[in-house]
């Protein structure tokens, strides 16, 4: 059976942020994503080839206390950015140590994937990870 909706890809995701600045410092800064929106509350940020939105909380009366990203939540696990390939994802592990970034160890997920994948995680804890088609 065919589904009634078909989706062509990603246009954007909006993440919400406990600062504003730090979110966007992080991800022109380490990511290379440019500020294309200033929305107050919501900042817009384009690398090429979709939107990302960093926003803080629409309520922020019903935000928790000193709250980070916990992937154990319902909602987001993580997100993933591709790459090139394993080349560029050794390189951008290499850019993240020479930032300082923490992250995971670049892992081959087998054929069964088809990927290598390198996890690490925003100023919110959000855990971001760079997938590598295999070639």
């Amino acid at each position: 059976m065919s589904s009634p909706i078909i989706i062509g890809g990603m246009h954007h995701f909006t993440l919400t942020v406990t600062d504003l600045q730090r979110s966007v410092d992080f991800y022109t800064k380490v990511l290379g994503f440019e500020q294309v929106a200033d929305l107050g509350t919501k900042i817009g940020l384009h690398n090429g080839s979709f939107l990302l939105v960093v926003a803080l909380p629409p309520e922020p009366n019903q935000t928790v206390a000193d709250d980070r990203f916990n992937e154990n939540r319902v909602g987001l696990d993580h997100i993933s950015f591709l790459v090139d390939n394993r080349e560029a994802m050794e390189k951008a592990a290499a850019a993240l140590d020479e930032m300082g970034v923490s992250r995971g160890a670049i892992r081959d997920l087998g054929k069964g994937f088809g990927f290598d994948v390198m996890a690490f995680r925003d100023p919110d804890n959000v855990q971001l990870e760079l997938t590598a088609l295999y070639d």
